[in-house]
């Protein structure tokens, strides 16, 4: 049965791994889904794998409610075993000698065989595979086999619930459907459940919070728009798809209105490929923040928000306009990656369609739009 209080986690750990990396994070989560976001390489498998008991941190405490887990002053860390933590690696690790239902049973203990039997089906029924219970898992689907592997986990009614990139290898539908059984299990048994994931997509579907890691450190925590859609910084702003990044100075504030004139490094600019913008360095209109005129500050675009127009554009609400230079186009998939010098090297993604029909290729006259609140001011590594 579910626990009658929600539990909530408490850790403080810090981890150093090698010469170059240490993980040093603190972090309370209560019922409900925290989504785990950041680079590869970031800490988020180290932290996962510190809460279960499968690597010991040199320094810290976690506590399940009034459980206390680890904690180095004094000496206390109880066995992965008994710390009620369930699981869900990347590789998925089911027995394949084994049926779907005894595999979901492998960590049941003590009770009868009825007992048993009637939990397994109950959470079977939950993820929606009663109906492969007595099959291989080799005979099943790979969403089949990732259910399998959550009910597992779930019907011993963990106190926490550490997902580790579960969805990854999943088509979107298939993604989808578990994502709902997942919310619709946590909203009857609210516990807490640490989701690790690259993808922007299940971090608006499934987190309520998220929590952004770069090189061991927690570096942002808020709601999906907060982290995702505003990064207060670089690292942030590169893995949440912002392909272009400048350095650049505030020449103007303009409290009243909100903005501020934003001058471009052409020299510095971070944007396509890195190189040299021109001599005529692009000034744009972005949001107001709390830094000094003349300050240096680092500016995010995402390619997708800028649009681009053959011939000058006019009676426009945006505020950014700005005529450049088409300078390369390449197909990535369904996407064209089009490189505009206009003051810095801009990045930005058309559709097919579109570059026939206005006719692009390098060497055109072009302008680009950008609205004032795509421009994202973010604060260096």
């Amino acid at each position: 049965m579910p626990a009658t209080t929600p539990a909530s986690l408490t850790a403080s750990i810090r981890k150093r791994l090698g010469e170059s990396f240490t993980l040093d994070v603190t972090v309370s989560l209560h019922a409900g889904i925290t989504m785990l976001f950041g680079a590869s390489g970031s800490g988020k498998t180290t932290l996962l794998r510190c809460l279960a008991g499968l690597s010991e941190p040199d320094a810290g405490a976690i506590s399940i409610g009034s459980q206390v887990l680890f904690n180095s002053t004094p000496r206390v860390d109880v066995p992965v075993q008994r710390r009620n933590i369930g699981y869900v690696f990347q590789q998925l690790a089911l027995f394949p000698h084994m049926t779907v239902a005894d595999n979901i049973a492998y960590g049941l203990a003590g009770g009868d065989d009825r007992a048993r039997r009637e939990r397994v089906r109950a959470i079977a029924e939950s993820f929606r595979i009663w109906h492969v219970l007595s099959s291989s898992p080799r005979r099943i689907s790979g969403g089949e086999r990732q259910r399998a592997a959550l009910a597992r986990s779930l019907v011993l009614d963990p106190s926490l619930l550490l997902l580790d990139e579960p969805l990854s290898a999943l088509d979107h539908a298939t993604q989808s459907r578990i994502i709902e059984d997942l919310r619709t299990w946590n909203d009857a048994h609210r516990i807490p459940i640490l989701y690790v994931t690259h993808a922007h997509r299940e971090v608006f579907a499934l987190g309520q919070r998220v929590l952004a890691m770069d090189k061991g450190r927690i570096i942002a925590d808020g709601t999906p728009d907060d982290v995702i859609e505003a990064p207060a910084h670089e690292p942030l702003a590169q893995i949440t798809g912002f392909e272009n990044i400048f350095d650049g100075s505030v020449v103007a504030r303009r409290a009243g209105a909100g903005t501020m004139s934003y001058r471009v490094d052409a020299a510095g600019a971070a944007g396509a490929t890195g190189a040299p913008g021109n001599t005529v360095n692009a000034v744009l209109e972005v949001p107001l923040v709390n830094t000094r005129q003349d300050a240096s500050v680092r500016m995010a675009i995402r390619a997708g928000d800028i649009l681009l127009a053959n011939q000058e554009p006019r009676g426009l609400s945006a505020r950014n306009i700005l005529e450049g230079t088409l300078t390369s186009l390449r197909r990535e998939g369904p996407t064209v990656v089009a490189e505009v010098l206009a003051g810095a090297r801009f990045v930005v993604h058309l559709t097919p369609r579109a570059v026939e029909e206005l006719s692009l290729a390098p060497g055109a006259r072009v302008w680009l739009i950008i609205k004032t609140h795509s421009c994202r001011i973010v604060a260096a590594r």
